[in-house]
């Protein structure tokens, strides 16, 4: 990096570069590298609100301006190299619990009445983020389920890959391989390869490298898709979702102790969801970044919480439902990113996507499915810091790391592995090991898995 450059100077003394040991080239891509990989919600967050009943014009819009706000405040507040988007777990359970008709076992409420209760969500979020109970629960998680958080996020997003890329299909009774003849799988492997050889060499470029090459050799194959290819179109006003919520719609339906409960339990559901799942993907993220301050804490872990806290609120404003840190952020970290530098660079890449949407869909999965690959590759190494020899924290880990593959949720294999880890404690009279707040972690899943 040229240190007569005004530019790179500015960057290096605001960002720290050189102190997290990459510099302005390297954020960049691994910025660019996260914007890829992550830009498939663009896509489908659309498609699962338009299902919830909220009208679809101008949905892609409020997904790039939720994206664009939750990615720059961690670029500009907490420093760090994340990207937010709405959550795909939480914007199914808002499409098709909350807003599905009771006959079809939802809720049966509006999407005005839904996204009041993604504002809620969003603003006790925000409370729990500036007072005390944030640290108490951090601090409150066992080691051995911490660490199992990142193997078990590693273990979810590669099989999100196997599945998006076609190399393994759900059939009847489980998984199996799927048509390893069909072009989009072959390219798939392809690229999966491609990228491990590259980060074997050394290459930091390897991922955007295999994405690139991947979406090429796909044109004449067929796999990389023009059909709706447009260079440039101004985003869609976003009147018809803005400033909708029905907080009085939402509040006036509880005149029933039913209809309270409801209403406390997708509130709680969401809250408690959203702050697991940010709270798992970001030590995740931390210990593959190794993000660590001088007291071994995640650097600036408040301010990325709260950053995803202020984020859901607007978020309903906006037409959509609960955000949070895309486990795609990974890529980037692979890619070198170390710092808000790339994170400023997904926001720009966000923004850049609001005027080409024809452009964003044109990636296929099969260029971008082995990168979470890969990042499971990556992350399953944590495995090697649990202790199996003590039953107690053997089994919490165990859970973590296998239910959420198996469930599809972050939340509920961190849920597991609590309510287990407080049970086993219990029972070996290892009472003492236990922190109070788990106590009341572990009954809160309970009643919540009771319930819902």
């Amino acid at each position: 990096m040229n240190g007569d450059n005004t530019s790179d100077s500015f960057l290096e003394r605001f960002y720290n570069l050189s102190e997290n040991g990459t510099d302005v080239k390297t954020e960049i891509m691994a910025g660019i590298t996260t914007f890829i990989t992550m830009a498939y919600a663009l896509i489908i967050i659309p498609s699962f609100l338009a299902d919830a009943g909220i009208p679809q014009e101008g949905l892609y819009t409020s997904v790039c301006l939720v994206a664009i706000i939750g990615t720059m405040l961690h670029a500009f507040y907490s420093k760090l190299p994340f990207a937010t988007s709405p959550g795909l777990g939480l914007t199914i359970f808002f499409a098709y619990k909350v807003c599905a008709p009771v006959s079809q076992g939802g809720f049966g409420y509006t999407w005005q009445q839904g996204l009041a209760a993604v504002a809620i969500s969003g603003m006790l979020f925000v409370i729990i983020t500036l007072t005390p109970l944030r640290k108490i629960i951090i601090n409150a998680l066992p080691d051995c389920v911490k660490i199992a958080i990142t193997a078990g996020i590693g273990l979810f997003i590669s099989l999100i890959g196997f599945k998006n890329s076609g190399i393994i299909v759900a059939v009847e009774g489980g998984m199996h391989f799927g048509d390893l003849r069909d072009p989009a799988v072959l390219l798939s492997i392809l690229g999966l390869f491609l990228i491990l050889i590259l980060m074997a060499k050394g290459v930091k470029a390897a991922i955007l490298i295999s994405i690139a090459i991947v979406t090429i050799v796909g044109i004449p194959l067929g796999v990389t898709d023009f059909s709706g290819f447009q260079a440039f179109s101004l985003p869609p006003s976003i009147a018809d979702t803005f400033f909708k919520q029905d907080f009085a719609g939402l509040l006036g339906s509880g005149g029933t102790g039913k209809a309270i409960l409801n209403i406390g339990m997708i509130i709680l559901t969401i809250s408690m969801v959203d702050l697991f799942d940010n709270i798992g993907t970001m030590l995740a993220v931390a210990e593959k970044g190794n993000l660590y301050d001088e007291n071994g804490d995640v650097k600036n872990f408040k301010k990325a919480l709260l950053t995803d806290a202020i984020a859901t609120t607007l978020s309903s404003f906006l037409g959509c439902t609960t955000t949070s840190t895309y486990l795609e952020v990974c890529s980037g970290i692979a890619a070198g990113g170390r710092t808000g530098l790339s994170a400023l660079a997904t926001g720009v890449m966000f923004i850049i996507a609001l005027f080409f949407s024809g452009i964003v869909g044109i990636v296929p999965g099969a260029a971008t499915a082995p990168v979470l690959i890969v990042i499971g590759v990556l992350m399953i190494g944590a495995v090697t810091k649990l202790d199996f020899d003590d039953m107690t924290k053997a089994a919490p880990s165990f859970f973590t790391i296998a239910l959420m593959p198996f469930t599809g949720s972050i939340a509920e294999g961190i849920a597991v592995g609590i309510i287990s880890y407080v049970i086993l404690k219990l029972a070996t009279g290892k009472y003492k090991e236990i922190k109070p707040a788990m106590y009341v972690l572990s009954i809160l899943f309970m009643i919540r898995f009771a319930i819902m």
